[in-house]
């Protein structure tokens, strides 16, 4: 009798949390549904970036703060931060560039956000160019010619990284890895990367997000190309990923279905202008998207400010 009492207040208590675990995984799958982001930088690595490294500004944490007042004013609720080396790492002080500022920025930045009830998100870009360069941040663990030869202490370097922000910025529940635009990987390689940072941070309980470039689709630009990778990666992928759309010119009817379809988060990246921001929403509201995520590929710091400010101000009618 005894033993099957034991037995029943086990059942109910392997119920009960098995419930709660549903329940938080539940509400961490939602928490994407209705996102107005805002996609800001410590700093970035692309062309134009990486041609003014030299005169970049530091981070100003004071515009930053402002920012993410102005944010929740105008209704955003989630904020990705876009990092690379524009902060000291304990774990790789190597990394140090002139414009780095003291990590304790960044948590003073995300403590803020949280202080707000607006979703934190860090960005990390791991996709492979000679062209973009969006990995370059990684330097001295990186090189421009043979990625393969240094992949180990590449990616040693990388899940540092990860590691540390993570502890710093907790509680979190996405962590954004680039990989848009990768033009040196295969297809197996660049699925295979993908997975290896998913792995790691659902390891963490965090899911990943990544840039979704089919929107350039037989479109014969030089993005095309980035296009067909991702197309191709897509069904290869675990479904738990969340996709951002981005093209700042067009809008696709079919795109977010078929992301849906597979059984991804779809957040959709419009640009500025209002009337595309309308069809978009439309779109999603038919289609199954889960919101916005605005961009402004500006450095945040204190020269920025009121750009920075005015974009805020107006996107607050999106909803």
């Amino acid at each position: 009798m005894r033993h099957t009492f034991l037995l029943v207040l086990f059942s109910i208590s392997l119920a009960l949390s098995s419930g709660s675990c549903r329940a938080q995984s539940g509400d961490k799958e939602n928490a994407v549904s209705g996102t107005k982001g805002l996609l800001l930088h410590i700093t970035h690595y692309d062309p134009k970036w990486v041609g003014n490294k030299e005169s970049e500004p530091r981070f100003s944490l004071e515009t930053g703060l402002e920012l993410l007042d102005a944010m929740k004013k105008a209704g955003f609720n989630m904020v990705i931060l876009d990092i690379a080396d524009g902060v000291i790492y304990d774990s790789h002080p190597e990394m140090q560039r002139h414009y780095s500022v003291p990590i304790s920025e960044l948590k003073a930045f995300s403590d803020r956000a949280h202080e707000l009830g607006i979703e934190f998100v860090p960005k990390l870009n791991f996709s492979r160019s000679g062209r973009n360069q969006h990995d370059k941040w990684l330097s001295p663990h990186w090189d421009q010619n043979n990625f393969v030869k240094v992949r180990d202490d590449y990616r040693q370097t990388a899940t540092d990284i990860i590691d540390e922000i993570v502890e710093l910025c907790q509680p979190i529940h996405f962590f954004h890895i680039g990989m848009d635009e990768d033009h040196h990987r295969s297809l197996s390689q660049y699925v295979e990367t993908i997975t290896f940072f998913h792995d790691y941070l659902e390891g963490k309980g965090i899911r990943t997000m990544v840039w979704n470039d089919t929107p350039y689709e037989n479109r014969d630009v030089i993005a095309q190309v980035h296009a067909d990778k991702m197309r191709a990666a897509e069904p290869l992928l675990p479904k738990d990923i969340i996709h951002v759309v981005w093209d700042y010119d067009l809008v696709h009817e079919g795109l977010v279905k078929r992301l849906s379809d597979y059984g991804f988060s779809v957040l959709v990246a419009p640009g500025g202008n209002p009337g595309r921001i309308k069809k978009w929403k439309k779109i999603m509201e038919e289609e199954g998207g889960d919101g916005f995520l605005f961009t402004n590929w500006t450095k945040c710091s204190d020269e920025n400010r009121q750009k920075l400010l005015d974009q805020v101000e107006s996107l607050k009618d999106v909803e």
